[in-house]
């Protein structure tokens, strides 16, 4: 896709990228190659393909849900400096 220096300007306004003169061949070329490389992919014929959640075909090693520490309430509770029916207590912060 050719793109013309007055696209170009704009495409980099609302990118809200500052592009100095010198700069602007390279991002023109990068741009435009972008864009060839995307329209390439368009002319692929994608009908029969299933969408994947992943590109690797994996499954995830998860740990067994087990319960691996039994209850501390009262143990934390118990370095707290106020507590009441197992609920710590903090100062009001809004009125």
């Amino acid at each position: 896709m050719k793109i013309d220096d007055s696209l170009m300007q704009r495409i980099a306004r609302l990118a809200m990228i500052g592009l100095t003169p010198q700069e602007r061949p390279a991002a023109h070329n990068d741009l435009e190659q972008i864009l060839d490389m995307v329209e390439a992919l368009e002319a692929v014929d994608t009908r029969s393909v299933q969408p994947l959640a992943h590109p690797l075909d994996l499954s995830q090693r998860l740990r067994p849900d087990e319960v691996t520490e039994g209850n501390q309430r009262d143990r934390l509770l118990a370095v707290a400096p106020l507590t009441q029916d197992g609920l710590y207590l903090v100062p009001r912060v809004v009125e």
